[in-house]
């Protein structure tokens, strides 16, 4: 079949939906071999798919406000914290400028000689009463007998003169003249003056014989304790030094800023350095003088005055003494320990 003859077949066709259908079609191209892709092992079983720009925006702005929100989170917990101190501190005045203190009794012999007897040892408790030193008191007794002695002659010496004066004073002037008598009642008066005197001596000679034993009159420790047995002491030597156990307080130096706040009678609450327990306590008194340096006078008695002045005034500390109300069982106390003390302005304690 010529060129012509299929032209004309393929013109017969057109427009005969049968016969397109029966007409002949190219053979299609051969699909491409394609390779198998490799397994991927890491991936999850349900991937996850990239997020979109939406959801990018709002992580992204909420990124920017987490540091917005710790800012004003750190600012608001700072203000709370500084408005706390604040009221803390003026409210209820506080110094960690305290001392516990205590009354120390020391004992000093009246009498002198050598120590024979020490029955006590350094940071001893004694009650009131307990026999600390015992001075010799051989030579004290001697001279009680000395002054028995003395004391018995001076009275038979006075009732000689007084029973010549009891007979002269009978007679008539033609016995004996007025002078006489009057002689006579002077040398009974100076008699008896003699054995009021010599009286006298021995209650003395019997009281340093007491003083020979020292004995506590308070009830304490003993604290540095440097006299030993054998040891001479002599009249007005501080020997022995008892800290009263029954006279602690503690002494809060406040600053003259906090004065106003503080009563007498306030509760306060004392912190020792050493001991987590509270130690309770109210006001008993505050201060009325401390020593001021420009106040001191001159050898003509003229007020010294220091002529510099500087421009940062720190505040006085004013005492306020703390009387200890509550010590917690083994809380230990010593006069000189420092102590943090809170007074609560709030509340006063009951009248007692």
């Amino acid at each position: 079949m010529n060129d012509a003859a299929i032209q004309e077949k393929r013109v017969e066709t057109d427009g005969d939906p049968a016969l397109e259908s029966k007409a002949p079609t190219a053979p299609e191209p051969p699909e491409a071999p394609t390779t198998p892709e490799p397994p991927n092992t890491t991936a999850s079983p349900d991937p996850v798919r990239p997020p979109q720009p939406a959801t990018r925006d709002r992580a992204a702005r909420h990124l920017r406000i987490f540091p917005v929100l710790i800012t004003l989170t750190a600012v608001a917990i700072a203000g709370v914290l500084g408005w706390l101190m604040w009221d803390a501190y003026m409210g209820a005045p506080w110094t960690r400028d305290g001392t516990v203190r205590a009354y120390v009794v020391t004992m000093a012999p009246e009498v002198e000689g050598r120590i024979v007897e020490l029955p006590l040892a350094d940071n001893q408790f004694v009650r009131k009463g307990d026999l600390l030193i015992v001075i010799d008191p051989t030579n004290y007794r001697i001279a009680i007998r000395q002054a028995e002695a003395a004391a018995d002659q001076a009275k038979a010496n006075a009732e000689n003169a007084r029973a010549d004066w009891d007979r002269r004073k009978k007679l008539t002037n033609l016995a004996v003249s007025e002078e006489q008598k009057q002689t006579y009642m002077n040398s009974w008066l100076s008699a008896e003056a003699a054995y009021q005197q010599a009286v006298a001596n021995l209650d003395r000679a019997r009281v340093n014989l007491e003083r020979t034993r020292i004995v506590s009159p308070v009830n304490g420790h003993v604290t540095n304790l440097l006299a030993q047995l054998g040891d001479y002491v002599a009249v007005g030597e501080n020997i022995i030094s008892v800290v009263d156990a029954d006279s602690y307080w503690v002494d809060g130096y406040f600053e003259e800023t906090n004065l106003h706040g503080i009563h007498e009678g306030d509760p306060a609450s004392i912190k020792l350095m050493g001991y987590s327990q509270i130690v309770q306590g109210h006001v008993d008194s505050i201060a009325r003088a401390i020593n001021v340096a420009n106040a001191q006078p001159s050898e003509q008695g003229l007020a010294t005055v220091n002529p510099i002045f500087t421009w940062v005034r720190l505040a006085q500390r004013i005492p306020v003494r703390i009387h200890l109300d509550h010590v917690p069982e083994g809380v230990v106390l010593s006069a000189g320990m420092t102590a943090t003390v809170q007074i609560d302005p709030r509340g006063t304690l009951p009248a007692s």
